[in-house]
C-alpha cells in the first residue's frame, strides 16, 4: 500500500493533538521541567552519562527553560506533544547524539505517571489545607455553640433537643475521617514512577531511590508495570474526595432547611443572604444553595474520573493520561470553593434561640426524659412510662400548650395507669421536661451534655494538630527535596570531565 498521507490529519490535530498540547503548557511544563533535570543528575551520578555531557544538557535544559514564551506557543503539529518539543530543542542546540542521551533508561510512560502524580500532588495540597481550614472553622463554632440549643431531626420533623455544638461535632467526626482518606490517598501519590520505562525497568544501572528522592517522592514505586498500569492512584484519590462533598453536601441541605421561614432555627446573615427582584420581604441563603450545587458537581466530577477507568485494559493508555488528568482538576476547582465558602460560612451562622424555644415547646421533643424520669425514679418499666409520657404529649399539643404545663394531665395519666399518684412533684416535673436537663442528663460518651462533648472536642483538636503537622512535614520534605535537586543541577553543570 502506497500511503503517501502525512502526520498529524488535521482534524486529529485540533481535536486531540492540540488540545492535549494546551494542557501540558496550562499544566505539566514545570513538572517536566523537573523530571529533565533530576534524571539528568542521576545520570551522571551512576555513570550513564559523562560529566562533560551533562554539563552540556544541563546547560541545554537552562537556556530552553529561560527561552520558553509558553503564551506565543502554538501547536502546529511539527512535534507530537510537548515532550518532543522539548527534545526538538535540545537537539537544535546540541545535535540528536547528545540530546538523546536525555532519555536514556526512561520513557514516557514512566515520565507522564510521575509528571501526574506530581501536579495532583501539590493540587490535593491545597485541597487538603482547605479542607483543614473547614475542620478548623467547624471545631471553633462547635465550641462557641457547644451549650446552644437546637431542634434535632430525624425524618423531617422535631425528634430530641441537643446543641449545635454537638451537632457540629458530628459533622468534625465525619470530615475527620474523610480528611484521612484524602491523607491516605496522599500517601499512594508519594510513590514515584521513574524508573519503570516503558513497562519493565532497564538493562541501565539507574537508581530509582535517587530520583524518587530528587522528586519529592518517600520512595518509588515497586512493581514497573503497576507503575505504567496501576493507575489507582488516581480512583484511589477521586473515590475519596467524593466522598468529602458527598457528606458535606448533607449538612448543606440540613443548614437550607434549617434556615428556612418555616422552621426558622438557622440565622444567617446579611453577608450571605441576596434580595428577591420583586419580592422585597426575602432574604434568600443564597450562598447555601451553591453550596449543594458545587458539592455536587464535584461528586459528579470524582464520578467521572472514577467511570472513565471502568473496563480500561491494564496498561498504559491515553484513558488515564493527559486529557483526563486535566479533567479531574475541576473537581479540585470545585471542590476548593466549597471548602472555602463552607469555612467561611460556618463561623457566620448562629441559632435563633428564641425559635428553638417556641418549636421546643410545640413538639413536645423532651418528653423522651419524662419517661426516662419515670423509670429511674418511680421503678416503672419503660413500656409503662412511653405509654403515659405518650397520652401527656398528645394532651398538651392538642391543646398547643408547652409539655411543662401538661403536670396535671402528666398525674391523671399516671395515677390511671399505675393506680396510685406519682412521687414526682410539679417543680420536678417542670425540671424534667426543661431541654436543659435533657442535654444534662445525656453524659454519656458521644452525648451532648458538656462532659463528653468537651472530651470529644479536645479530641478533635489533637486531630487537627496532627493534619496540621503532617501538612507542615510534607510542605517540608517536598521543599527540601527541591532544595537538593537545585543544588545537584547547578553542581552538575560545574563538572569537568574527570573531576
Amino acid at each position: 500500500m502506497n500511503d503517501t498521507s502525512v502526520f498529524p490529519n488535521p482534524v486529529y490535530k485540533d481535536t486531540v493533538l492540540a488540545p492535549l498540547f494546551e494542557g501540558a503548557k496550562a499544566h505539566f511544563v514545570d513538572a517536566v521541567s523537573a523530571i529533565n533535570r533530576a534524571h539528568l543528575v542521576m545520570l551522571v551520578k551512576v555513570g550513564i552519562s559523562s560529566f562533560s555531557d551533562g554539563q552540556k544538557i544541563a546547560t541545554a535544559l537552562v537556556e530552553i527553560d529561560g527561552e520558553l514564551n509558553l503564551e506565543a506557543m502554538e501547536y502546529t503539529g511539527e512535534f507530537e506533544d510537548y515532550f518532543f518539543f522539548v527534545e526538538a530543542e535540545l537537539k537544535t542546540k546540541l545535535g540528536p547524539d547528545l540530546a538523546g542521551a536525555l532519555h536514556t533508561a526512561r520513557s514516557r510512560n514512566d515520565m507522564d505517571h510521575t509528571v501526574f502524580k506530581l501536579v495532583l500532588t501539590a493540587r490535593l495540597d491545597a485541597l487538603l489545607a482547605a479542607g483543614h481550614a473547614l475542620l478548623d472553622a467547624l471545631f471553633k463554632t462547635a465550641i462557641r455553640e457547644k451549650a446552644t440549643l437546637i431542634v434535632a431531626y430525624t425524618h423531617g420533623q422535631p425528634a430530641q433537643p441537643s446543641t449545635f455544638g454537638h451537632y457540629l461535632s458530628a459533622a468534625i467526626e465525619v470530615l475527620i475521617r474523610d480528611l484521612k482518606r484524602l491523607h491516605d490517598a496522599r500517601a499512594l501519590l508519594q510513590k514515584c514512577p521513574m524508573g519503570a520505562a516503558a513497562i519493565t525497568t532497564s538493562g541501565f544501572p539507574i537508581d530509582r531511590d535517587m530520583m524518587a528522592q530528587l522528586l519529592g517522592f518517600k520512595a518509588p514505586l515497586q512493581n514497573s508495570y503497576s507503575c505504567i498500569a496501576g493507575v489507582d492512584y488516581i480512583t484511589g484519590l477521586y473515590s475519596a474526595m467524593k466522598l468529602i462533598f458527598l457528606h458535606l453536601g448533607r449538612l448543606v441541605q440540613d443548614f437550607q432547611f434549617w434556615s428556612s421561614f418555616e422552621v426558622g432555627q438557622l440565622y444567617v446573615p446579611n453577608e450571605f443572604v441576596q434580595i428577591s427582584s420583586i419580592m422585597p420581604q426575602k432574604r434568600n441563603p443564597v450562598p447555601i444553595e451553591h453550596l449543594r450545587l458545587l458539592s455536587s458537581i464535584s461528586v459528579g466530577r470524582c464520578d467521572m474520573m472514577v467511570n472513565i477507568m471502568h473496563n480500561t485494559p491494564f496498561t498504559d493508555m491515553n484513558d488515564s493520561e493527559g486529557e483526563v488528568q486535566q479533567a479531574g482538576y475541576g473537581a479540585v476547582e470545585s471542590g476548593g470553593r466549597v471548602l472555602a465558602l463552607l469555612g467561611a460560612l460556618i463561623p457566620a451562622l448562629s441559632i435563633r434561640k428564641e425559635n428553638v424555644a417556641a418549636n421546643i415547646n410545640k413538639s413536645c421533643i423532651t418528653v423522651t426524659e419524662l419517661a426516662d424520669n419515670l423509670v429511674r425514679t418511680e421503678g416503672l418499666s419503660f413500656r409503662q412510662a412511653h405509654e403515659i409520657a405518650a397520652t401527656v404529649s398528645k394532651s398538651v399539643i392538642a391543646k398547643d400548650e408547652p409539655l411543662a404545663s401538661g403536670y396535671g394531665v402528666f398525674v391523671q395519666a399516671f395515677s390511671e395507669a399505675i393506680g396510685r399518684t406519682p412521687s414526682l412533684n410539679e417543680a420536678d416535673y417542670i425540671v424534667a421536661v426543661s431541654p436543659e436537663n435533657f442535654i444534662a442528663v445525656r453524659d454519656r460518651f458521644g452525648g451532648p451534655a458538656p462532659a463528653p462533648l468537651d472530651m470529644a472536642l479536645m479530641g478533635y483538636q489533637d486531630v487537627l494538630t496532627n493534619f496540621t503537622k503532617r501538612t507542615h512535614d510534607n510542605l517540608t520534605r517536598k521543599q527540601r527535596a527541591e532544595e537538593i535537586l537545585a543544588q545537584e543541577f547547578s553542581e552538575l553543570s560545574k563538572y569537568e570531565e574527570g573531576a
